[in-house]
């Protein structure tokens, strides 16, 4: 058996259900992000414009000179079940949780493999072996590497969709200083003339070249963006508090996608809907607790009670005023409390409008009480 065979095989039996190699050459589509940056359409994450994240997007040598190979890896997580509708009707109003987030965070979960996939390597060639290795963390097109490295295209909605498994899975990349025996490209569109997941976007953040607008994507507005969710996407994230499936959920090929997760990804939420009234009492050392280990974390509490907040006053639940009123009051984040508000003024009613006018009095946040006044005026 080859190494670059071995390599592969000790990938499958680390959890690395896909596994390919590809050359360290320029990727041809980077002016396509640089392009895509000139439209600031990568909202506030910064990051990605700077000068090193293009040039090293661009080209992977720049990352590392002595690079030979890239193995690209996909590792599958749990599609979502269709969700229940979270209907005034329903015992508890309910947000969802994206699937990949349901887990541990995949970051800490990839990490041990990749190190144990770099020792086999090493132990192969029988001496140590340049290597730097990412998973959603490095200036890499990751997504271009991998159907360079033939695992799959990339889809209208812009994930990478593999023919056999879907498109449920994490990427992950080695870059090592040794040559491998690249893999032959995925050249096939198989997306044809399906427009599902432009259709079912519900922020229509989807465009035509195959890239999205970041400012209106769920997933920026409830991970990446740590301030103020604009007024006017408010009322089309629906319950979504982290994340979002949909453009994947609709997707045909994911009907090939497996059942069967990887345990690691499977640990904390057993079920994709969470009590949103449960969730809005969180203190910061509950949600600390609850979520050390988890992606969600990475929203903040801040960030994700803001979430929750929006999501309930979407629904209009009836047993939301009572918990919205008593966390407005008591809640010490003037961000959580500026979407506490507009979620008040979202369901109306006299107790609502009493809970905003007792608020304006004592408030001293100035976007507190402009969002205040906002829900009094359109109450």
């Amino acid at each position: 058996m080859n190494l670059t065979q071995a390599i592969k095989d000790q990938a499958h039996r680390l959890g690395f259900a896909l596994a390919g190699i590809t050359t360290p050459e320029p990727l041809p589509h980077a002016h396509e992000f640089e392009d895509w940056l000139r439209e600031g359409r990568q909202g506030e994450m910064t990051y990605l414009d700077s000068p090193r994240s293009k040039r090293c997007r661009a080209y992977p040598k720049n990352i590392m000179p002595e690079c030979g190979a890239a193995l690209v890896l996909g590792t599958p997580y749990s599609p979502p079940p269709p969700l229940a509708s979270s209907e005034p009707g329903n015992a508890f109003p309910l947000g969802s949780i994206a699937a990949y987030a349901w887990g541990d965070d995949y970051h800490t979960v990839m990490a041990g493999r990749l190190d144990n996939l770099v020792e086999f390597i090493e132990r192969q060639v029988g001496q140590h072996v340049p290597n730097r290795w990412y998973t959603d963390t490095g200036p890499l097109l990751e997504r271009e590497l991998a159907q360079r490295a033939g695992l799959g295209w990339i889809g209208k909605n812009t994930c990478l969709i593999n023919p056999y498994r879907g498109s449920y899975f994490f990427l992950a990349e080695i870059l090592v200083g040794i040559e491998l025996e690249p893999d032959p490209p995925f050249t096939s569109d198989r997306c044809g003339s399906c427009r599902r997941c432009i259709s079912a976007c519900p922020t229509g953040c989807i465009l035509p070249d195959r890239t999205l607008d970041a400012r209106r994507c769920i997933s920026y507005l409830t991970i990446e963006l740590k301030g103020p969710i604009p007024p006017e996407l408010r009322p089309l994230l629906g319950t979504h508090v982290f994340g979002c499936d949909v453009c994947q959920q609709v997707c045909p090929w994911n009907r090939f996608a497996s059942k069967r997760a990887d345990p690691a990804f499977t640990t904390h939420l057993r079920h994709p809907e969470i009590n949103l009234l449960e969730q809005l009492a969180l203190t910061i050392s509950q949600f600390n607790t609850i979520y050390r280990h988890s992606p969600i974390k990475r929203a903040k509490r801040r960030g994700y009670l803001r979430n929750v907040a929006i999501a309930l006053g979407n629904l209009h639940h009836p047993q939301a005023v009572g918990t919205l009123e008593k966390h407005l009051a008591q809640e010490p984040e003037p961000l959580v409390r500026q979407h506490i508000a507009w979620a008040l003024g979202q369901t109306g009613g006299i107790l609502a409008t009493k809970a905003l006018e007792r608020l304006l009095e004592s408030e001293a946040d100035p976007l507190v009480r402009q969002e205040v006044q906002n829900s009094l005026a359109n109450s």
